[in-house]
């Protein structure tokens, strides 16, 4: 074979390796690692942030009602057993429901003015090791059984969002309600309500 004809195919798979290599060259990737409590905010979307700082507003409101103060006037000083149920999403988008609910119980827990149970899921697998451990653990070490604390209120509630667009501009409201329930009555001793509004304005983009 001549030089002149394997020219073309030694230039062909030069060009097909220069090819090749473009989109690994360009799909470059930089992480950087942040503060987890950092505010960031990039789609406008429902985020850890807002997770955090709703919770913790919720809880702190509801800490200062008279349900509280009620409660412990009337049981010689004892902090009440909440448990934190079911919020629903109501929005047409992802939210990380189970995330918040987790916020809602750190809130409370670091209070120290309510005590928290445990989630009827956490329950299961905790009462499968109790009766786990009645077959084989020590006498001594045992946790024993139909020893466990019952909640006397439960935490519920709802997220909703409504959005709204026109031309670059695009808000997001969100309203987050909440309502402690006494178990034993049904009554409703505590509502409350956070929202949190967004606006997202998308650049023009230069031709």
């Amino acid at each position: 074979m001549s030089v002149r004809q394997r020219f073309p195919r030694i230039a062909r798979a030069g060009i097909l390796a220069g090819i090749a290599f473009i989109p690994i060259a360009c799909a470059g990737k930089q992480v950087t690692r942040i503060d987890p409590s950092a505010v960031t905010d990039l789609s406008g979307r429902w985020n850890d942030t807002d997770s955090r700082l709703v919770a913790n507003e919720l809880i702190g409101s509801s800490l200062t009602e008279p349900w509280l103060r009620r409660y412990t006037e009337t049981h010689g000083g004892e902090v009440p057993v909440v448990i934190v149920g079911d919020f629903r999403n109501r929005t047409m988008e992802h939210i990380a429901v189970n995330t918040f609910v987790k916020d809602l119980e750190r809130a409370y827990i670091t209070s120290g003015s309510v005590r928290v149970v445990a989630s009827p899921d956490e329950r299961d697998e905790v009462r499968d090791e109790r009766r786990d451990q009645q077959e084989n653990a020590r006498a001594d070490t045992r946790a024993r059984m139909a020893q466990e604390t019952g909640a006397r209120y439960m935490l519920q509630g709802n997220i909703e969002a409504i959005e709204d667009q026109e031309g670059r501009e695009r808000v997001i409201f969100y309203q987050v309600d909440a309502t402690l329930v006494d178990l034993q009555s049904n009554e409703r001793v505590w509502a409350g309500q956070k929202q949190i509004k967004k606006v997202i304005t998308r650049s023009r983009v230069r031709g």
